[in-house]
């Protein structure tokens, strides 16, 4: 079980490699790789966060997952600083002896990191730049979760 709070990017293949390495129990791997999307314009997304409280959040968010399913092992990586569209973001692998529980905790780490990952996204655009909002969706997605 592993978080990671990091400026530089990461090879999501080599990522899941070393999650699963020798660990023969494991039946199923689901992986989530979030890109930074053009949404008309974008020049580069810029993510701040605090050193320590980021890392502290998801660390608890990751020990939620696991005591609601019985995973064998999981990685949230988060990335950080100037990013330009089609970059990765972050991802989340969550793996399990059977695909239910690998994928529900994959869908609860993406709803809470998608609307309370203690992360700030300041959009730099042709216009100027402005500061991202969460989404109504995105706090509706966690009410299935409560």
């Amino acid at each position: 079980m592993a978080v990671r709070v990091q400026r530089e990017d990461f090879d999501l293949g080599a990522e899941v490699a070393a999650l699963t390495s020798g660990r023969l129990e494991i039946g199923a791997v689901v992986t989530f790789s979030g890109l930074v999307r053009d949404t008309g314009g974008l020049v580069a997304m810029e993510l701040e966060h605090y050193p320590g409280m980021a890392e502290t959040a998801l660390a608890a968010l990751e020990a939620e997952a696991v005591a609601r399913w019985e995973l064998q092992a999981s990685l949230v990586i988060h990335r950080f600083g100037r990013l330009e569209p089609g970059e990765r973001i972050m991802m989340v692998a969550t793996a399990s002896r059977h695909r239910q529980a690998a994928f529900e905790a994959a869908e609860f780490l993406m709803d809470y990191l998608k609307s309370r990952a203690p992360f700030w996204k300041k959009e730099a655009g042709p216009d100027g730049d402005r500061w991202v909002d969460a989404r109504d969706g995105d706090e509706a997605a966690l009410a299935r979760w409560k």
